[in-house]
C-alpha cells in the first residue's frame, strides 16, 4: 500500500554515548519524546493535506509508546511506536521504529532512526509513492533532529525545531516548495552530522 513507507535517518551528535544512553531513558518517561513526535507528525500531516489536496484533519498523533532501553553490543536501542487516529476514529500505529545510539568517538554519538511509516488506511491508499515518501522523510527529519537536540541540551526544557524538509522536493498544488514549519536548527553539530538514509 502507498500509504507505508520505510523510513531512516542518523545524526551524528556532540554528546557522549553514556551521557546520550541515560537522556534518551529519561526522555522516554516524559513528555519531551511526545511533544517533539507530535510536531513532526503534525507538521508532516499538514504539509501532505496542502500538497495532496486532502481533506484537513486526516489524522493526528494520540500517542507514543516506547519500549525499554537495551544495551547490546556497545549501542543502546529503544523501540518506538507512535500512534494515530484518523478521521474515521480508527487509531493506527503511524511509526514503529528502532532508535539505536552508537559510539562514533570519545565525545561523539551517532543517533539512528530505522522503521516504518504509515498513513491511515483509506486517505494513504490512493496518494501517489512520491508524494507520500516525501512527506514520511520530512516528518522523521524533524523528529530525529529535534530529538537529537534534546539529547544534546538536557537542562533546556524547549526543544528546538530539526530543519524539517530542508532538502525535501515537495511541492503542493501552487508549484511552490514546503519546508515544514518552522524547522531551521543552525547548530553546528546538527549541521555537521545530518544525513538520510534510503532516499
Amino acid at each position: 500500500m502507498s500509504g507505508n513507507v520505510f523510513v531512516g535517518d542518523h545524526i551524528l551528535m556532540d554528546v557522549r554515548l553514556d551521557s546520550a544512553r541515560c537522556q534518551l531513558e529519561r526522555l522516554a518517561g516524559d513528555g519531551v519524546l511526545l511533544s517533539a513526535s507530535e510536531y513532526a507528525y503534525g507538521a508532516g500531516i499538514t504539509g501532505l493535506v496542502e500538497a495532496a489536496g486532502l481533506a484537513a484533519g486526516m489524522s493526528r498523533l494520540v500517542g507514543v509508546r516506547p519500549g525499554d532501553l537495551v544495551e547490546t553490543g556497545g549501542c543502546a536501542r529503544l523501540w518506538l511506536r507512535w500512534e494515530a487516529i484518523g478521521s474515521d476514529g480508527t487509531v493506527f500505529p503511524a511509526l514503529d521504529a528502532d532508535l539505536t545510539l552508537s559510539p562514533a568517538g570519545e565525545n561523539t554519538t551517532v543517533l539512528t532512526l530505522a522503521g516504518v511509516y504509515r498513513l491511515p488506511e483509506h486517505p494513504g491508499a490512493g496518494l501517489d509513492p512520491g508524494i507520500v515518501r516525501c512527506f514520511a522523510d520530512i516528518t522523521i527529519d524533524s523528529f530525529v533532529a529535534r530529538l537529537a537536540c534534546a539529547l544534546m541540551h538536557p537542562a533546556g526544557s524547549a526543544v528546538p525545531a530539526g530543519r524539517a524538509g530542508q532538502k525535501s522536493p515537495c511541492h503542493g498544488p501552487d508549484g511552490r516548495p514546503h519546508d515544514g514549519p518552522g524547522t531551521r536548527d543552525e547548530s553546528p553539530a546538527i549541521r555537521r552530522g545530518k544525513a538520510t538514509q534510503g532516499r
